[in-house]
Formats: C-alpha cells, structure tokens, sequence
C-alpha cells in the first residue's frame, strides 16, 4: 500500500513537473530570441565591416600620408618649384573638369551624403589624393585633413554600395571610411573615431556607428604605423601648475582663440566667395589665385606660409614662432583654398591656433608650450564644433598632463565660438546656449 502510495505520488510529481516545464515553453518568447540573435549577428557584421574599412583607407592613407611628405620634401629641397604654382593650378582645374567635378563642395558633400544622402562619385578619392598632393608640391598652403575625409568617405560610401548596404548602413560606412582616413594620417584614432561621429550634426553624437568608427580608426592606425608613418605629436616641457591663476589665464587664451576662430571661419568663406563672384572661369581664378601666392611667398622671405606647416607648429611649442603668423597663415590658406586649390582646413587652423597662442604666451609670460597646445585645441574646436574629438586629439598630440587646462578651453572654445564652422553643411542640431532642439545651418 505504501509502495503504490509512493508511486503515485511520484507520477503526480512527475506530471506536476512535465507541466511546469510545457508551460515555460510556451512562455518562450521566440520573437524576442530571434531579436537578440539578429542583434548578434548585426554587430558582427559592424565588427568586420569596420575592420575591413580600416585596412581598405588605412592603406590608401598611408600611401596619402607619403604623397605629402615627398611632395613637401621635394619642394624644400628645389625652392623654385613654387613658381609653377599658377600652372598646378591649371591642371587640378583640368582634372576636375574632364572628371565632371565642375563645382566641387569638397568636404562639405561628404556630410551632407551623410545628412542628406548625396552620393559621392568614387572619382572623388584619386582626384583628391592627386590635387592635394599637387597643392602642396608646388607651395600652396593647405592641409590634408579634409582630403582625408573626402578620400575616406568616398571610399566608404561606394565601398558600401558595391556589397549592397541600404542608405543607412552606407551612412556608417561614410563615416568608418572617414575615421580610417583621419586616423592614418595624423595616428590619432581616438580623435578620428569621434571627429566621424560628431562632424555632421552639432551637440549630436551617431553613436549607432562607434564601434565600427572606432574599430576602422584603430585598424588603420595601426596599419599606418606599420608601414612606418609617425603620428603627430608634441613635447610639453615644464607643464604649469593647474591652479586658479593659471586656469584664469588659459580661459581667457581660449575665449580669445574661439574669436579668432569665428575670424578664421568668416575670413575663409569671404576670401572663397570673392573668388567666385569676381571671376567666373574656373581656370583663370586658380591661377590668379597661384600667382598672388607665389607673390606673397617672395614678399614674406620665407617659405613658413607654403604647405601645412608641421614645422612652424613645432616653432609655436618651443616659443619661437614670429608674432604674426597666425594672420599670414590664415591669409595664404584662405587664398589657395579660396581660388581653387585643395586641401583642407583643419591642419591651418591648428597652425593659427598654436602660433596665436605663442604670440599670447610672449605677450603674457605665460607658458609657451601650454599656451600653444591650448591656442590649438581651441581654434580646432572653434572651426569644427567637434568638443569630444578636440578634447581626445589634445590627449593624443600633447598627454594628459594638461587635462584641466585643455577641458577648460574647448569647453569655452566651443561656447563662445557661436555657431561659426570652416563647413557650411554641418547642421546646429542642438543650441549651444540652451537646452533646445534648434536645426540650423552653421554660418
């Protein structure tokens, strides 16, 4: 009696148990599984393809990255050469024209393929590559930055359409290709990952695209160093004390910084604009353009205007660079860029800001090295809105030893810069002032 007693109570536990465990199953949620799985798999996917998209611009950037040296090299080394400036200038016209690039927007079509979709034609890449290279071989003064990011976002966008991505995901590959190609050139993937992410909409982050952004920086920095390019980096002997006096002097340096990059901003769109309403021909505007650089360089005695200007960078740090050459900088880029040369303008305003901020360090005594780094972050910070990824390129170029004094000027840099931007097509998502939503073009 008690054995039958036992096993019925052992069926009915049994029975209990099988219950239990039906009604678990149907309490499954299938569809919330397949969700997960394809969230899974769809990070994957960002994974590879930002790694890919890093090697593919990474190593086109690093062969960018020789282009400019060589060029700069030569250059240096046979001074006469920037005297056929004006007929460079004939030929980057050609280049464009027998391409179809009858008005070129530069780094301004490759936000808006991001905001509003605008395809860019993968011609796009090897013309930018070859003019800039051009520009800076024969003494134009202009960065390399903006070509980077056309050359990346080109390269992304296309790349995105031929394995048949949809407008959004071509979108994140913009903007991977645009990280990969920042990152390979200056060997600074923190900035660049982030430069991708915030360049586009101001106080709006894409952060749908930060792995794959960060994944394409840092593959293509690596790959850079590998093949044996040096990231840009500066030495900052005998870092002040942060402390009240000096925080002082250093938020004052950056508001006057965020001035003069509203300055920087207005004056190149001015110079850009005179340009194009006072001569019409394409061809006839870059060569009066390359003539009055040639001019200006012969007038100045010196060859510190022409190409970047890394050198004069590193002038600024050690204290050494002359009172005014920030002004004459920003006149020889607004110039080249102004009649038709490419290039690009972020390298120029880091050269504004590190020797404006030496001119202040002479004028003040405060520290030039600091005053220089400072002068930098905040101009960069003024023409492109981007606080993160200003922030991240102090750390990556001058340490973190000066955090307070670089966090303390790009913040103001980036209030009191207004809503100014070396690009016309980046949108005011956010108020700068306020906590609204606003939507309007930069100035």
């Amino acid at each position: 009696m008690s054995s039958q007693k036992h096993r019925n109570t052992k069926n009915h536990n049994n029975k209990h148990l099988n219950n239990h465990l039906n009604m678990q199953i149907k309490e499954f949620d299938f569809d919330s599984f397949k969700e997960v799985c394809k969230k899974v798999a769809l990070s994957f996917k960002w994974i590879i393809l930002g790694i890919v998209m890093g090697l593919l611009v990474g190593t086109i950037g690093t062969g960018f990255y020789y282009g400019i040296r060589y060029a700069t090299a030569f250059r240096l080394n046979h001074d006469l050469i920037i005297l056929l400036l004006p007929v460079a200038g004939l030929l980057i016209v050609f280049l464009y024209h027998i391409c179809g690039f009858n008005h070129d927007s530069g780094t301004n079509l490759v936000l808006d393929s991001i905001s509003k979709g605008e395809n860019i034609p993968l011609l796009k890449a090897p013309l930018i590559f070859i003019s800039t290279v051009i520009t800076h071989l024969f003494g134009g003064s202009s960065g390399r930055e903006s070509a980077a990011l056309q050359i990346g976002g080109s390269i992304g966008q296309n790349f995105g359409s031929l394995i048949r991505l949809d407008e959004n995901d071509k979108k994140m590959m913009t903007m991977c290709g645009m990280s990969a190609a920042f990152s390979s050139l200056f060997g600074t993937p923190m900035a660049a990952a982030f430069l991708a992410l915030e360049i586009v909409n101001v106080g709006h982050l894409y952060y749908s695209a930060l792995v794959p952004c960060v994944l394409a920086s840092l593959a293509a920095s690596e790959l850079s160093k590998f093949f044996g390019t040096v990231p840009d980096s500066f030495n900052i002997k005998n870092m002040p004390s942060f402390n009240i006096n000096n925080a002082f002097v250093a938020g004052i340096l950056a508001i006057l910084c965020a001035l003069v990059s509203i300055f920087f901003c207005v004056f190149m769109h001015m110079i850009g604009k005179y340009f194009n309403t006072k001569i019409e021909n394409d061809y006839l505007k870059i060569f009066a353009g390359g003539l009055i650089i040639v001019a200006l360089t012969y007038a100045s005695c010196t060859r510190m205007f022409n190409g970047a200007g890394m050198d004069v960078i590193e002038m600024a740090v050690n204290g050494k660079a002359p009172y005014l050459a920030f002004l004459v900088k920003l006149l020889f880029t607004a110039i080249t860029l102004g009649s038709g040369f490419k290039g690009g303008e972020i390298v120029p305003s880091l050269y504004v800001g590190a020797t404006f901020g030496c001119t202040f360090a002479r004028l003040t005594g405060f520290s030039p090295a600091l005053s220089s780094a400072v002068g930098m972050c905040a101009l960069f910070c003024g023409v492109t809105n981007c606080p993160v990824a200003s922030l991240l390129l102090c750390f990556e170029m001058f340490g973190y030893k000066g955090m307070p004094f670089y966090l303390i000027a790009i913040s103001l840099s980036y209030v009191f810069s207004g809503y100014y931007s070396v690009y016309t097509s980046q949108k005011i998502v956010y108020s700068k002032f306020k906590n609204i939503s606003i939507d309007r073009n930069t100035k």
